[in-house]
């Protein structure tokens, strides 16, 4: 219960203080937004509610998605469904867009979105010119507000669905089989992404998995860089960092539904991993201007039932 409340916050976060509309439960923008000038934002493990996709169109960099680490650049589109495990450096020079979607259009009509995640190469350059224009469409879109937008986004939507749904079947020979191991990761990034807020150790994760921890972290750290613990610490603490800077929620109340056993032992955490206590951390996104969302009470347990 506390996990989905967790989760709430950070999707609802997302749009807080934007100057671009949602159309259609849509949104696109920059992936630059996306960090909102905090480059823990996209550098940390994070996941959302809802499916993205971006689209590179400058630059070069790393990602890890659902554990596996890779390099990413320009004419790369990615794919990541709601509840993935997702870290972007694209350096100072990157630069691409984002179009947070939904599994469903505003009329509940499933898009046909893929489940799993995708990183596609796109060579060929009449794929280019139609991601691209697809998007710009959904740009204009967005920032005009016409009537009937929320119809506009929904179709434009699908038609980003389909130019990714024909790209995977284009590309469908070109991935190498993914080993064992590298499904071991996947498995273990989608439970922490779903369960990060409740009292599982990394321990717990290797068991439910049937692995030892110390298999579990040797085939994290070959695929991703990251031990198992160190994707469970990311994780949690993007979800601590972003309800402290961008709620007025009481810090123990974070704490808590991020299942720490006590205030102090969540304060020596962000500490350690931050530099700056929990107050610190708040205290310097409200002189930065962060907008703070109030969280009634009423509405948290509207959220946990």
């Amino acid at each position: 219960m506390q996990a989905s409340a967790a989760r709430m916050d950070q999707n609802a976060t997302f749009f807080a203080g934007r100057s671009a509309p949602v159309t259609g439960g849509v949104r696109i923008g920059s992936i630059a937004q996306m960090a909102r000038g905090a480059s823990w934002r996209l550098e940390h493990l994070h996941s959302l509610d809802y499916p993205i996709l971006l689209w590179i169109t400058r630059g070069q960099g790393r990602m890890i998605l659902q554990g596996l680490r890779s390099g990413i650049g320009t004419h790369n589109a990615v794919f990541v469904p709601a509840g993935t495990l997702l870290a972007l450096d694209l350096g100072k020079q990157g630069f691409g867009l984002a179009a947070h979607l939904s599994a469903r259009g505003p009329d509940g009509r499933d898009l046909g979105l893929p489940e799993e995640p995708q990183h596609l190469r796109i060579r060929d350059v009449q794929a280019q010119a139609e991601i691209s224009g697809i998007l710009d469409v959904m740009q204009r879109e967005q920032t005009a507000q016409r009537p009937y937008a929320d119809e506009a986004m929904r179709a434009h939507s699908m038609l980003l669905s389909v130019w990714l749904r024909r790209q995977m079947m284009e590309h469908a020979d070109e991935g190498p089989r993914i080993p064992a191991a590298h499904r071991l990761v996947q498995a273990y990034c989608a439970m922490v992404a779903r369960d990060y807020a409740t009292p599982k150790l990394m321990g717990d994760y290797a068991t439910e998995l049937g692995v030892t921890p110390t298999h579990l972290t040797r085939s994290c750290r070959e695929a991703s860089g990251l031990t198992a613990a160190d994707i469970l610490t990311q994780r949690s603490l993007y979800a601590a960092r972003d309800m402290i800077e961008t709620t007025n929620r009481p810090l123990q109340d974070i704490g808590q539904s991020l299942n720490f056993s006590s205030p102090a032992y969540f304060s020596r955490f962000v500490q350690h991993h931050t530099g700056q206590s929990p107050s610190m951390l708040r205290r310097s996104a409200q002189r930065e201007g962060t907008p703070a969302r109030t969280v009634q009470p009423a509405a948290l347990r509207s959220q946990e039932s």
